[in-house]
């Protein structure tokens, strides 16, 4: 069954990538108009996905009008690119200065991030001082990964001064947007009571969302802590925590 499955979700993406394909390449270059969001990202998408080049140059046309779409898709395509990480700030840091939440969030993993040395190119250290503020001008937009790295950015004092309160802040708002990364941690500080008042039952409610969410740790944890009054639920539990392991071992 997991080898039927993910043959169906390969196939699946193949259909997907192909309809992106079509999507750009019969209506973006025909249309005097401004490309949709959904042109731009699929005309990305074909670039990104099977290197096309005709994809590639529309997407690069599309930036330089000034697109904030297209600025974000083809920096986050050259953020994949040691000799194009300057081109990858200008039109990240163009498009978040225009408000584009996920510009902001990619500028933000560019900044963190840094770069190990490359043939020809010194190592980039990482500058997490610079990325904190686009991360949070992305959050600030709800953007729920953006939330989730201040959370951990200010728990590990990584940029910023370490702090518990502002850490649990930031995950209770990533959690409310849907990340179950976001759910476990805060989860975890509810028990323990780490920047927020403990409260064990307003822990184990967010460990429960978590695990609905098919997060494998939280699936493990809450097994863990049903175990003495459901063994037959703990046992179910950890099956899917390690099936999802290990049909996802590429996300978790």
């Amino acid at each position: 069954m997991p080898a039927m499955k993910s043959a169906h979700l390969l196939a699946g993406a193949s259909v997907i990538l192909a309809g992106a394909v079509l999507v750009w390449s019969t209506q973006a270059p025909a249309s005097a108009e401004a490309p949709s969001a959904a042109q731009i990202e699929a005309a990305a998408m074909a670039a990104a996905q099977t290197g096309d080049p005709q994809a590639r140059q529309q997407l690069q046309r599309w930036a330089r009008q000034g697109l904030p779409v297209a600025e974000r898709e083809l920096g986050t395509l050259y953020r994949k690119q040691p000799e194009r990480q300057g081109a990858a700030r200008q039109l990240l840091e163009h498009a978040a200065r225009a408000g584009d939440a996920e510009a902001a969030y990619q500028l933000g993993e560019l900044l963190r991030g840094g770069l190990p040395a490359q043939a020809g190119l010194a190592a980039q250290p990482g500058a997490p001082e610079q990325a904190w503020p686009w991360y949070r001008q992305a959050a600030e937009a709800r953007h729920a990964k953006a939330a989730l790295t201040l959370g951990q950015m200010a728990a590990n004092g990584d940029g910023v001064r370490k702090d518990a309160a502002v850490s649990a802040r930031w995950l209770a708002l990533a959690s409310e947007l849907g990340n179950a990364h976001a759910m476990f941690l805060l989860s975890n500080a509810y028990r323990y009571g780490v920047g927020v008042e403990r409260d064990e039952a307003r822990g184990l409610e967010l460990l429960e969302d978590a695990a609905e969410h098919e997060y494998p740790p939280a699936l493990q944890d809450l097994a863990l802590a049903v175990q003495n009054d459901d063994a037959l639920r703990a046992s179910h539990l950890l099956k899917e925590a390690s099936e999802h392991r290990r049909n996802n071992w590429n996300k978790y």
